[in-house]
């Protein structure tokens, strides 16, 4: 599904993507498209990148996801104690 974007760009761009358009026998659609694309594979250094390996081990924590809920409801439990009661 496409999306709609509105974005401010500099007079000489919306000339060059049209020259771009034009010379290519494409839409500009598809020249923002692709130089998007273009862009982030030489950021990325490949076409698809795995957000999966790019943050393995984000999540891991050195206490257990219950000892973490007990320390944010006694966190909670106070902060609410000392404002409401």
């Amino acid at each position: 599904m496409d999306k709609i974007m509105s974005t401010r760009v500099d007079e000489s761009i919306t000339f060059l993507l049209d020259h771009l358009a034009q010379k290519l026998h494409t839409s500009k659609k598809n020249v923002v498209e692709t130089a998007i694309r273009m862009y982030s594979e030489k950021v990325d250094g490949q076409n698809n990148s795995d957000v999966f390996k790019e943050t393995c081990g984000a999540w891991k924590r050195d206490e257990t996801a219950s000892a973490t809920i007990k320390k944010v409801r006694k966190t909670f439990n106070s902060s609410f104690n000392r404002y409401y009661l």
